[in-house]
This record gives structure tokens, C-alpha cells and sequence, in this order.
């Protein structure tokens, strides 16, 4: 099998140059023919296929996080025109690999052996526009406070971790709600509104389980809107999150659909598989099992 390899160096600094080297070779051990092709800055990854014969290849594979899956998932369906791309793969090296998780891939080992494994599955694809133009994502995408925390926490990455706690302190303290015009499907939602996140799987920034009843091949995209909340209440919720009990608080409600137009004001940055991108207004859509990702046998 001959495989195209996109590595992102960055999702752990000079970590990630060591396992991108032991990926390859049991790659190759495998008697896999690997062509690797390594990002060298921010949204290098959407432009490293272009070009390439992508029908020459068993699949392509993302090494790095959400961010870097992001990238190749669009790279790939804006390169490849025949009814079905390659499947894809994930080594999870990020610092989330949310996505990964509903595929049972935890580890690089899981990702090297969803691969020599060689089993995949249908998965459904988002779609969102800008500028009558559309750009897809596979985990979830969103708008409203959980986005802004990460615009703050990007402005102090050098921090690590630690930038997400002050993206989390100063934006509550600054806490705002904003108008919201949302249709989905033949539902119409007008509201001050603190976020909004569009989720085609279950987790976001790793463990956070946004959308418990999400799933990636069902047609549908899960829809979590968050009212106004004050910061108390918000501050309570946020922790429960990770055990997907947010919906405890009334001001949390959840939806399913299949296509959706959102307009904000003020216009809102947009969060789409954890990378800052685009901003309101934005129609979003599902492609319901338009592509194939490799996964973990324990799936």
C-alpha cells in the first residue's frame, strides 16, 4: 500500500520530529511505500496535496491534532474530483485529537495499527461557507464563548496549557452575550445567545464532551446552544462539560440537523475542528458519509 503522510512538527515541538521518524519506519516495516510530506507553518497542510495524484494512493494520513486532520480532510476534498477519495488516517500527536477518539485512536501506536489493520468506515463531513465558498470539518465547529476563550488562548500559546486558563478568566470576567439568528432545518432560534457549536462527534478540546449523542455516520450534525448565562452559572457548567452534563443548565439546549444558516451580531470568529477560521454570517451543511477514515479495531 503507498500512502501520503502530512506531519505537523509543531503539535509538540521537537517531540514530534522523533515519533514522525519511528512512524515512518514501522510504516515501512509494514511494507507500506510512505511519501511524507511535513507542514512548515500554520495552514501549510491545505496546500501540500496540491497537485498530487491523490488516486495514486491507499490513503492519506494526518500526524498531528484536530488541526492538522482540518487541513489534510480539506486539502483532499478540494483536490480529489473522482466520487470517493482515499481514506484517511489520523496519528494522534496533538495536543487534543478529539476527532480521533470516536475512531478508538488514543495513542500514535493506535494510529500505526488502524493503518497496518487496514479497516476503515464511512464518515459524514460538515460543511460551512465563506464567501460562497465551502471548507469542511469532521469534529465540530463553533461560535460564541468557547471560540473566543480559544482567540484569547492562541494571543498566549507560548504559555502551553496555561494560555486556555486565561483564555477561560478573561473572557468570563468580559462576559457578553450576542444576537443570534439561527435556522436550522425548518426551526428558526432569535436570542441573545453565549455560544453555539455544531458538532459531528462526541468531544471537543480533547476530553470535553460536547455532544453526547453525537454521531459521526448518522446524517446529522448535533447543534448545542447556550443562552444567556451568568458567570456563576456559567463558571458551575463549564466542568461538566467533560462528563457531558452541561445540559443540567436550562440555558443549554441540543438540536439535530441536517443544514443551518447562522447570523450574528456583532459578526463572531468561527472554530471549525479547533482551528480559528472565518467568521458569521455562514451556512452550514452535512455530507452524510462522503468519506472513509481508517479506525481502531476496539470501534
Amino acid at each position: 500500500m503507498k500512502l501520503v503522510l502530512i506531519a505537523n512538527p509543531r503539535s509538540r515541538g521537537a517531540v514530534s520530529r522523533a515519533v514522525i521518524a519511528r512512524v515512518q519506519e514501522r510504516l515501512e516495516a509494514a511494507r507500506f511505500t510512505v511519501d511524507l510530506l511535513v507542514t512548515r507553518h500554520h495552514e501549510h497542510g491545505l496546500h501540500l496535496l496540491d497537485g498530487h495524484p491523490l488516486d495514486h494512493y491507499d490513503g492519506v494520513v494526518a500526524m498531528g491534532g484536530d488541526g492538522t486532520n482540518y487541513h489534510a480532510l480539506n486539502a483532499v476534498l478540494n483536490n480529489y474530483r473522482s466520487p470517493r477519495p482515499p481514506p484517511l488516517g489520523i496519528i494522534p500527536v496533538g495536543r487534543g485529537n478529539s476527532f480521533a477518539r470516536d475512531l478508538n485512536l488514543f495513542s500514535v501506536d493506535d494510529g500505526i495499527e488502524a493503518l497496518i489493520g487496514g479497516l476503515t468506515r464511512p464518515v459524514d463531513v460538515c460543511t460551512f461557507t465563506q464567501e460562497n465558498r465551502d471548507f469542511y470539518f469532521v469534529n465540530v465547529m463553533g461560535f460564541g464563548f468557547v471560540t473566543d476563550v480559544a482567540c484569547t488562548a492562541a494571543r498566549f500559546s507560548r504559555t502551553g496549557d496555561f494560555s486556555y486558563i486565561i483564555g477561560v478568566l478573561h473572557r468570563v470576567l468580559g462576559l457578553k452575550t450576542y444576537e443570534l439568528a439561527l435556522d436550522l432545518d425548518d426551526r428558526r432560534i432569535t436570542e441573545p445567545n453565549c455560544f453555539v457549536e455544531f458538532c459531528n462527534s462526541r468531544y471537543t478540546g480533547g476530553d470535553m464532551l460536547m455532544a453526547p449523542d453525537a454521531r459521526i455516520d448518522d446524517g446529522l450534525f448535533d447543534v448545542v446552544v447556550a443562552g444567556p448565562v451568568s458567570r456563576l452559572s456559567l463558571i458551575a457548567t463549564l466542568p461538566k462539560i467533560f462528563k457531558g452534563r452541561h445540559g443540567e443548565n436550562r440555558a443549554v439546549r441540543f438540536y439535530q440537523g441536517r443544514r443551518a444558516r447562522v447570523q450574528t451580531r456583532p459578526p463572531k470568529d468561527l472554530l471549525p475542528d479547533g482551528e480559528i477560521f472565518g467568521k458569521t454570517p455562514t451556512a452550514i451543511g452535512i455530507l452524510p458519509r462522503s468519506v472513509d477514515y481508517f479506525y481502531g479495531a476496539r470501534s
